[in-house]
């Protein structure tokens, strides 16, 4: 039986990063990343800890294994997690409606994965509505990056309502959508 519901132990932290690690970009043929789409950023429990202090996160569980996960980081995390001030700071800079990102009050989803055993059956669009019914009432938008070539993620975040508000390339030459969820 399937659980969409929040983070609330270790172990579901630890659940986390196990799927995190089946699903990293560097560890994945070109082919899964084309098909299937990736993560970029490794956590480490101490990270998921951190960031659990300020927000849960939503979870899908199968039994005790977690089988999809949204994370949820808000400003608080930047200054846990250092390599998060760049992404945070650029937020100032981005306009969305005529107002700098930074201007509202918004959570930034940190990553969003499916176990792929379970692609294919609705858990990404469920546990992004379990996202919106925790953190709507506290927040205007979500709002994330996704490498422009993770055709997959990109599609299925415009399925659910993401718009691209921002395109830029990093310095590693990686080019990236920022998109918002708009709840207002």
């Amino acid at each position: 039986m399937i659980e969409i519901t929040t983070s609330n132990t270790s172990s579901d932290l630890e659940g986390i990063i196990i799927l995190q690690k089946k699903n990293l970009k560097m560890d994945l043929s070109l082919l899964e990343i084309s098909e299937q789409g990736f993560v970029t950023v490794s956590h480490t429990l101490d990270d998921l800890k951190k960031m659990h202090l300020h927000e849960k996160n939503i979870i899908a569980k199968d039994g005790e294994q977690v089988i999809a996960y949204v994370l949820g980081m808000t400003e608080q995390s930047k200054n846990d997690i250092p390599r998060l001030v760049e992404m945070y700071e650029s937020f100032d800079h981005i306009q969305f409606k005529g107002m700098p990102v930074g201007d509202y009050h918004y959570i930034v989803v940190g990553q969003v994965c499916v176990d792929k055993n379970y692609r294919g059956q609705g858990l990404f669009d469920q546990c992004y509505e379990a996202y919106k019914n925790h953190f709507a009432s506290r927040y205007d938008f979500a709002i994330t990056e996704i490498a422009y070539i993770n055709l997959r993620s990109m599609k299925a975040h415009e399925r659910i309502g993401f718009k691209t508000i921002y395109t830029y390339t990093d310095v590693a030459g990686v080019a990236w959508n920022v998109v918002v969820w708009d709840w207002r």
